[in-house]
């Protein structure tokens, strides 16, 4: 059985914490760069400029590429032959949180009741999911989630004759309703299945796959781009300013579900889409 530290954990989130807030994916900077070569308004391409230019800045001068710098979500993916030895595994990814937030100057946003409204002042405790798989490997996924994105998601229960066309409306329907808020070009998460609080988690995952990597389904692949092509036709635009890069993808993660119902699940990224993973 392999072992795995927590104190290798701990500085493992650490980095990836700091990285993630600083280092835009090369995913999403060449979604920029395509978005630019077929914007069509001009102040839209001075806005996908502008984002651009600040992502290259965070990333040479090692600083935040938004001030919120997000709520901490980590996705961990725990093989079964992994033994976590030193310590509690949750106290070890909430210090690599802890460190990171301080050590890179990043804004703590995390509040310990959600109506006293009291900072805890370490972005600490962060969304963790462990799902458990196969093998001796530990897979840790970060994404720095920022509060102006996540407010734009949302979950509706459809009736199950509604079917895939109303998966779309809704979809799209949200999107437009959303605007300028979640700073778009937005990626857009969809979880289609499952229960209430399933498809709101599918949807979460989906979003910590790289821009343009397509469901292995060809039905969902498909439907993946149709949402794309009528989202961008939205003229909602680059922060919600008019033109024709309104998201940079759409990806989709399904489920089983019951006969009676369909749930849907959009969870919305603004641009700075800041996530990594590290295999252990």
């Amino acid at each position: 059985m392999k072992q795995v530290s927590t104190k290798t954990i701990t500085d493992t989130v650490r980095k990836m914490a700091i990285e993630a807030s600083y280092d835009l994916g090369d995913d999403v900077l060449k979604a920029l760069e395509d978005a630019k070569k077929v914007e069509e308004s001009p102040v839209g391409l001075g806005i996908l400029e502008q984002i651009t230019k600040n992502a290259e800045i965070a990333r040479n001068e090692k600083s935040p590429m938004c001030q919120d710098t997000g709520l901490a979500v980590l996705m961990i993916e725990l093989g079964q032959e992994v033994q976590i030895v030193d310590g509690d595994f949750t106290e070890a990814i909430n210090e690599g949180v802890r460190q990171g937030y301080d050590e890179g100057y990043l804004r703590k946003s995390v509040l310990s009741d959600p109506l006293e409204r009291k900072n805890t002042g370490d972005n600490t405790p962060a969304m963790i999911t462990v799902d458990l798989v196969p093998g001796d490997k530990l897979k840790i996924t970060i994404a720095a989630k920022g509060g102006g994105s996540e407010n734009m998601s949302e979950v509706k229960m459809l009736k199950p004759s509604d079917g895939v066309e109303g998966v779309k409306e809704f979809v799209v329907d949200k999107v437009i309703r959303s605007g300028g808020n979640p700073c778009p070009p937005v990626i857009i998460g969809v979880g289609i299945g499952g229960t209430f609080d399933k498809c709101a988690l599918l949807a979460k995952k989906s979003l910590m796959r790289d821009v343009g990597d397509r469901h292995p389904n060809k039905f969902y692949a498909d439907l993946e781009l149709e949402l794309l092509g009528r989202i961008n036709k939205t003229g909602v635009g680059p922060q919600g300013l008019g033109g024709t890069t309104t998201a940079l993808d759409v990806h989709i993660e399904v489920a089983p579900c019951h006969i009676a119902s369909l749930p849907v699940a959009v969870n919305t990224q603004c641009h700075a889409a800041r996530h990594k993973s590290v295999i252990l």
